[in-house]
């Protein structure tokens, strides 16, 4: 592992011109690592959109096979990180070894999987109608689209998954495939962890020939602001708190040419107990609940936030079993002080609320987090209180006991957008639930069936998004291939001659790729 100089990057080289620092901390005990950074100053983030802007038409310009090299280099570089790395990301975020060696496979597996959409070539959704001049009363003519990317993209690091949602995430890893050189905002929480990775994406740019602005990074608090009103960047992935995801999308609204924020903010992704799975797993699924409630200490987008069952013994027999493990927790050390003082909040709002009972959960002692369960009225919801709906982003929860199944669905009814919901159910339970999967289909991007939603897996047909609040854009996935849909657009081209078009869309067809051709797939030559 090289030296950490706490440098920004920006177009292959290091810039430090400004005086302000920043500290990184060990995360279980508070303690100052021997590592400093340099925050960016305005004209080092003006510099780094520039180089990305720079590089963009000949980065977009290289051929898929080019681009999907250079993705399989940075996950070989990934790979190639060695305990010394694994064991400062551990320190800078308090996670155990072995969830940041799993974080670790799941970012460079996602960087393979997405070289892997540029050599199928699906991604760029050729289409051509070719021209009727015989046409009466107007002849049509040669029309055909592709897509392309839509340039720099600036990508803001989340605090929870320092390697896969971060420097060489899953934005990083859409927006380089779809032809969109990246600069990146590194996370105040993991900066150590920032630097070893960006040097991994410096030394794959370089085996591979990329131009030199294809990924920039820069440090600091405030920062974000310049880069995302900087004319140069053309859209923005974000993953983090409703209310920074709300500033950056008003930032990006107030530009002289706005551009589309991709932002994944906020969810409680509730779980529904359905009657005959109590009554025959109640006890078992009181302890998978809490398992995965108290996973990676809550710190999970997709953690089960909110548990709606229907009022029976089964469910009450249920509720102390749950209260019974969720009590047998141990506390853990989060993310970082700013992840822990939100958490400590979030609860305290809870707290002494009106038609909240709190049912177990020591105080918060010291800088771990305690597990905490909620009972809270059914009313709460039905009216659109917004009490319930607000994410505490720890390991905590929330029952809510409804009456009966028309309580249910007017419970449902007043949920906000999520990313997850979760049926708990046996097949007697789903003979009537249609009404139940449409309603939630409205709320929702994952539908879960006797599963729990604190696992994402990266692949063709995962989606990781959701009506708002859980994204600012419910129409896309910050996980799996089709997440590089959001930094693509099409383009048509009428009239053009062979030799100007696009290799996806020429007669010959030498991307060899499956292609819409006067409304008929196929992947022959014209």
């Amino acid at each position: 592992m090289t030296d950490i100089l706490g440098h920004n990057y920006i177009a292959g080289g290091r810039s430090a011109t400004g005086t302000a620092t920043l500290q990184s901390l060990d995360a279980s005990t508070g303690e100052a690592l021997p590592y400093e950074f340099h925050q960016a100053t305005e004209d080092e983030v003006n510099a780094a959109a520039e180089a990305a802007a720079a590089a963009y038409p000949v980065y977009r310009a290289l051929p898929a096979e080019l681009r999907a090299a250079f993705l399989d280099a940075i996950a070989d570089e990934l790979d190639a990180l060695g305990e010394d790395f694994v064991a400062l990301v551990c320190r800078e975020t308090a996670l155990p070894t072995g969830r940041i060696q799993g974080e670790r496979g799941r970012t460079s597996g996602q960087m393979r999987l997405f070289a892997k959409v540029l050599r199928r070539g699906d991604f760029l959704g050729a289409r051509i109608d070719r021209a009727q001049p015989e046409r009466r009363p107007l002849p049509r003519p040669d029309l055909r689209q592709c897509r392309m990317g839509l340039g720099p993209v600036a990508v803001f690091g989340a605090s929870n998954f320092p390697l896969a949602f971060s420097t060489a995430g899953g934005d990083t890893a859409a927006a380089l495939a779809a032809g969109c050189p990246v600069v990146f905002k590194a996370h105040s929480g993991h900066m150590v962890t920032a630097e070893c990775v960006a040097d991994a994406i410096i030394r794959a740019a370089e085996k591979t020939g990329m131009p030199k602005g294809v990924f920039n990074m820069i440090y600091g608090a405030g920062v974000g602001e310049w880069l995302v009103k900087h004319p140069a960047i053309q859209a923005v992935g974000f993953t983090g708190s409703l209310r920074g995801g709300r500033a950056l999308c008003d930032m990006a609204a107030a530009r002289a040419q706005p551009i589309p924020v991709f932002a994944e903010m906020s969810s409680i992704n509730p779980v529904l107990l359905m009657p005959e799975a109590l009554k025959q797993r109640g006890d078992l699924i009181a302890n998978e609940l809490t398992a995965s409630v108290v996973l990676g200490c809550g710190q999970f987008c997709t953690n089960p936030g909110l548990v709606i069952g229907m009022r029976s013994p089964e469910l009450t027999r249920f509720l102390e079993k749950l209260a019974g493990f969720m009590a047998d927790q141990p506390a853990q050390a989060m993310l970082n002080a700013g992840t822990l003082d939100s958490y400590r909040k979030g609860l305290a709002h809870l707290r002494g609320q009106p038609g909240i009972t709190h049912l177990v959960g020591q105080e918060q002692q010291g800088n771990q987090a305690q597990p905490q369960l909620f009972k809270a009225d059914a009313r709460l919801l039905i009216e659109g209180e917004e009490l319930l709906q607000e994410e505490i982003f720890g390991p905590a929860t929330v029952v809510v006991e409804v009456a009966d199944r028309a309580e249910l669905i007017r419970a449902l009814q007043g949920l906000r957008g999520q990313l997850t919901a979760t049926l708990i159910a046996e097949t007697v339970d789903l003979a009537d639930s249609a009404d139940l999967v449409a309603l939630l289909e409205q709320k929702v991007g994952r539908l879960l069936l006797n599963g729990y939603p604190t696992g994402v897996e990266v692949c063709d047909a995962m989606v990781h998004g959701g009506p708002y609040p859980a994204t600012s854009d419910p129409r896309g996935t910050s996980v799996g291939t089709l997440a590089i849909d959001r930094f693509l657009r099409p383009v048509c081209y009428q009239n053009f001659p062979d030799e100007l078009l696009p290799d996806a869309l020429k007669n010959a067809n030498p991307l060899g790729i499956h292609r819409l051709v006067d409304g008929e797939t196929t992947r022959a030559a014209l």
